[in-house]
C-alpha cells in the first residue's frame, strides 16, 4: 500500500459560501434547461409537449416526461402524499447535505456534496412548480434506451461516482 507524502493530501475543502454558490449555479443551470423545454426558448420555440421528441444527436433526444416520483419513476403512484413527502424529503436531504459541505474533509467530498444539494434542489424547484419533475434528455443506442433524465440527475450521478472514487481511494 502507498503512504501519501505531504504533497498528495487531498486540497482543503471548499468554503461553505464557495459550496453554496456551486450549488446554486448547478439548480439555476437545470432550471434553465427545464425552462428552454417547457416554455421553449430559442430553437425550441413554444416549447415541448409531453412525451414530444425531438433528435438532437444519433443517440440523443430530447423529450419532455413528467416524472412524478423518484428514480425512474419509482413511487410514482402516491398522489399528492406522495408528492409532499418528496418535497419534504428533499428539503432535509438539501439540508444534510449543504451541512455535510461545511464540515467536508477535502474539496472532492465538498463538490461532491455541492452537486448533490443543486441536483435536489434543481427537482425540488420542479415539484414546487409543477407538481412533477421535468425529465427530457434521452439517450440511446442501437435501438436500446436508457431512461429519460435531466441535469439534476447528472449533477447527483457525479457526485455519486466521486464519493465511491473517494471512498476507494483511501482504502
Amino acid at each position: 500500500m502507498r503512504r501519501r507524502s505531504q504533497n498528495m493530501m487531498p486540497a482543503k475543502a471548499l468554503s461553505l459560501r464557495t459550496g453554496l454558490g456551486l450549488t446554486l449555479l448547478l439548480a439555476a443551470l437545470d432550471q434553465l434547461s427545464k425552462i428552454a423545454i417547457v416554455y421553449g426558448v430559442g430553437d425550441f420555440g413554444a416549447g415541448f409537449a409531453t412525451h414530444e421528441t425531438r433528435h438532437i444527436l444519433p443517440f440523443l433526444d430530447f423529450t419532455l416526461i413528467w416524472n412524478y416520483g423518484i428514480s425512474y419513476g419509482l413511487f410514482a403512484e402516491g398522489g399528492d402524499g406522495g408528492r409532499y413527502a418528496l418535497i419534504i424529503l428533499s428539503v432535509v436531504a438539501i439540508g444534510v447535505f449543504i451541512y455535510l459541505m461545511r464540515v467536508a474533509e477535502n474539496a472532492r467530498l465538498s463538490l461532491a456534496y455541492a452537486c448533490i444539494a443543486g441536483g435536489a434542489l434543481g427537482n425540488l424547484i420542479d415539484r414546487l412548480w409543477h407538481g412533477a419533475v421535468v425529465d427530457f434528455i434521452s439517450l440511446h443506442a442501437a435501438g436500446y434506451y436508457w431512461y429519460v433524465f435531466n441535469l439534476a440527475d447528472i449533477w447527483i450521478t457525479f457526485a455519486v461516482i466521486i464519493l465511491i472514487y473517494d471512498a476507494l481511494r483511501d482504502r
